[in-house]
């Protein structure tokens, strides 16, 4: 009876840890624009945008490629840990910086803010069940000081 108790603890504990361990936002996934709502709505929203998420040691690095309904880049990128610590972000965002703190394998949270401006949001991202659709949601300010809500939908590419 020791054993099979020992067993079944082996078992979920090993279960645990994959579940964890795993990060299922990790690819290249292609946003949504008809999905994805802005309020208020952005002066130069995006007419595309693609982007990788790449394990990279211990940290994620993140890519984004994107045009504006003007024709102008909208490009940046970054690489951060699950810890809720600041990192960097190079590129034309309106943020400058961004900390993630991991849920599970499918969820996580997400700050973002531009130093010394007015551009702050908190988001919580969902990776869908079947890992096709992620799916962030953010409330905050926008670089105006104005509030800011944002769902913003990627579809898995393959």
């Amino acid at each position: 009876m020791q054993r099979i108790a020992v067993r079944l603890f082996v078992g979920i504990a090993i279960t645990a840890i994959g579940m964890f361990g795993a990060d299922n936002s990790l690819g290249t996934w292609k946003r949504n624009v008809a999905k994805s709502k802005t309020t208020p709505t952005t002066t130069n929203p995006l007419k595309s945008s693609s982007m990788i998420r790449e394990a990279s040691g211990d940290s994620v690095r993140v890519t984004n490629n994107g045009v504006r309904e003007d024709g102008s880049a909208a490009n940046w990128s970054y690489s951060a840990k699950y810890d809720g610590k600041e990192y960097p972000v190079t590129g034309n965002a309106p943020f400058d910086t961004v900390s993630m703190k991991r849920i599970d394998a499918n969820t996580f949270t997400t700050v973002v803010s531009k130093k010394g401006g007015k551009y702050h949001t908190t988001g919580r991202v969902v990776i869908s069940k079947d890992g096709k659709t992620y799916t962030l949601t953010t409330k905050g300010t926008n670089a105006d000081g104005k509030p800011l809500t944002q769902t913003i939908v990627y579809e898995k590419q393959q």
